[in-house]
């Protein structure tokens, strides 16, 4: 699987965060929070679902599975004028990323053994400390073998 290298532009994103481990994984907890409320969000730029992970800067160098991060539902929004109670802001940065299309069920992790095993071993490119994210868009169908989702992976040149 190849992916596109792309530069981001900036996205303003409103939702939830919840702080977790692979050891303590809460994900389907913060989305069962935030799915009922996402329509409280009135600008959003599309029907997409943003799901974002803020990892630590040595969090892959010194891999625990009870290593903590930062996960985050979302959507994006022309601005910040009106987000909604208990949720928050976040402008994530325009950078450099791999972009890969990915099919299948969303609890298979090989994608990510690929990319971290292979892809980025075998690049021109390094991991860079910004945040991780997926777009969940019409073709994203959760725990379906079926459904589609783009996989964002922060990268730099290698030095």
């Amino acid at each position: 699987m190849i992916p596109k290298i792309v530069v981001s532009s900036e996205k303003k994103l409103v939702g939830k965060r919840l702080l977790m481990s692979f050891a303590d994984y809460k994900v389907s907890e913060l989305w069962k929070n935030f799915m009922p409320r996402r329509k409280e969000i009135t600008n959003n730029l599309s029907n997409d679902l943003i799901a974002m992970t803020i990892y630590k800067p040595a969090h892959f160098l010194n891999f625990s599975p009870t290593n903590e991060f930062e996960k985050w539902a979302a959507v994006e929004v022309s601005n910040f004028d009106n987000i909604p109670p208990e949720m928050e802001a976040f402008t994530l940065k325009s950078g450099l990323y791999a972009v890969f299309n990915y099919k299948g069920l969303n609890t298979d992790d090989s994608i990510y053994r690929y990319i971290f095993g292979e892809w980025i071993p075998n690049s021109n490119y390094e991991l860079d400390n910004r945040p991780h994210f997926e777009i969940l868009g019409d073709k994203y169908k959760n725990n379906d073998p079926n459904s589609e989702e783009e996989i964002w992976i922060p990268i730099q040149q290698k030095q």
